[in-house]
């Protein structure tokens, strides 16, 4: 991303030093802790359940095909749980970077913009 100062030229956002300020201040830092913080766990656990419906559906094909109810057996609901996981995770990182990420962020951007204003001017 880009803006343009007063003079018709371009700040690039990675190399001006405003943003190199900024990227080294400890609100930058703690913003990555808490975005980290929450998307590897989530990832390495939806990869593990993953793992483990494609595993149990190669490897233990009595136990994934012994039926529920009806024609229903645990593999569809295996396959049904991921779908419910994926969204259960989609739903639960909006809410967590929204509460804990996102003001972090805006301020982050206000102060860049704030201080590439003032060198406008």
């Amino acid at each position: 991303m880009s803006t343009t100062n007063g003079n018709g030229g371009v700040h690039q956002r990675s190399d001006h030093p405003v943003y190199v300020e900024l990227q080294q201040s400890s609100e930058f830092k703690e913003l990555r802790r808490r975005f980290r913080g929450f998307v590897f766990p989530a990832t390495v656990a939806f990869m593990t359940w993953y793992l483990l419906y494609v595993v149990m559906s190669n490897w233990a094909t009595d136990f994934m095909g012994t039926k529920v109810v009806g024609n229903i057996n645990i593999a569809l609901v295996f396959g049904i749980l991921q779908f419910v996981s994926t969204f259960l995770i989609a739903w639960l990182y909006g809410r967590y970077m929204n509460d804990r990420v996102d003001p972090i962020a805006r301020d982050l951007n206000e102060r860049y913009n704030d201080r590439i204003d003032g060198e406008v001017q």
